[in-house]
């Protein structure tokens, strides 16, 4: 989906990685949590720079696994494929390699044990990740952008259509299948369009981008809480702490609650664009009371 949901046509160089701690561009990688970064405050800054965020290449879609000891982003320049990218600790230091060549989108299952890429999945097994799987019935003709999974299994989910037109919807695991997709309300599918969901792992809450009137230029991101009831409430335009006149896409939130990672581009296309983060303590400020 070109300048909307497939940042990514943006591409990949691929170097080997020494043992040590070291990125792309031979910064070292600071010991401790979070890569050895500062945690930032309310004001969302640039993740990792020179580690993660580097001149040389694109970067996109950040998130942390579920130990809080790897961060997996798309990584890319303008000539080449692109790949997924993982820095983890292990041995004692952090350690950078690629995951997978030629994938996007990225989505991590709650347990850390799934990688979601559009319709298809990678697992973890006892020497690295699995091949490519996919999906199957009944989402092998929807062309899904990002999925995201929830800790009992239930997918949510955007899909690309010519007319940008379908809302996000949501398939239950029952019984060991999934169900027919299913609106998640007529909220997710007002403006231009609505993507790349990010699902919080007890389904309280569901973080998207979207364009609509009233927004602050380009894509924002929207929150949107459940309510005891089940039914989803109106989706919450995130603010100007997060939005801006660029365009701020991919939300995700690291497993221990306490960051909101997202892109933005400050150019059209990807010719610029960072992972950010920020305090995650803006969920709650939005919660309706």
């Amino acid at each position: 989906m070109k300048d909307i949901s497939i940042p990514i046509i943006l591409l990949f160089s691929l170097l080997a990685f020494s043992s040590k701690s070291y990125s792309q561009d031979g910064i070292p990688i600071p010991d401790g949590p979070y890569l050895g970064q500062t945690p930032p405050g309310t004001t969302p800054e640039v993740f990792a720079p020179g580690i993660v965020n580097t001149e040389e290449f694109i970067e996109v879609e950040g998130m942390f696994g579920a130990d809080m000891k790897t961060f997996y982003f798309i990584r890319g320049d303008i000539e080449k494929d692109i790949s997924l990218n993982v820095i983890e600790y292990k041995d004692n230091q952090w350690q950078e390699s690629v995951v997978k060549q030629g994938v996007s989108e990225p989505s991590i299952s709650p347990d850390g044990k799934t990688i979601y890429l559009k319709n298809k999945f990678i697992e973890r097994t006892s020497d690295g990740w699995s091949e490519l799987t996919n999906h199957g019935a009944p989402f092998e003709d929807i062309a899904i952008m990002r999925l995201s999974a929830s800790s009992n299994g239930t997918y949510y989910f955007d899909t690309y259509t010519p007319k940008l037109d379908t809302p996000i919807r949501y398939s239950r695991l029952i019984n060991g299948k999934y169900e027919q997709p299913k609106s998640l309300g007529p909220q997710f599918g007002i403006g231009r369009y609505n993507a790349h969901p990010f699902i919080a792992p007890d389904e309280s809450y569901i973080i998207f981008d979207s364009v609509r009137e009233g927004g602050y230029g380009s894509s924002d991101l929207y929150i949107s809480f459940r309510a005891e009831d089940g039914a989803w409430g109106s989706a919450i335009n995130m603010g100007d702490e997060i939005n801006t006149a660029f365009s701020e896409k991919y939300p995700d939130v690291s497993p221990d609650g306490k960051f909101l990672f997202f892109d933005r581009r400050t150019k059209r296309g990807n010719e610029e664009v960072n992972i950010y983060w920020v305090d995650a303590q803006i969920i709650e400020t939005l919660r309706p009371k």
